[in-house]
């Protein structure tokens, strides 16, 4: 993984259970997009900020 390749670990929003994401952190700004969750398999919407390589923000929801 490179310097702003970040593993990030939170509750899935769909079945409580802890996951981990890969995120990118190299770019400046806000992400949004949708993934399955690794245990439910159910899909996620994850907004990520981030600011100069760092984690400035994140929010995991249900996908509808």
């Amino acid at each position: 993984m490179g310097p702003d390749i970040f593993e990030h670990r939170f509750t899935c929003p769909c079945c409580g259970e802890t996951v981990s994401v890969l995120l990118d952190l190299s770019v400046d700004g806000v992400q949004d997009y949708v993934e399955d969750c690794e245990v439910c398999c159910r899909p996620m919407r994850l907004t990520v900020g981030a600011e100069d390589g760092l984690l400035a923000g994140f929010e995991a929801t249900p996908s509808d």
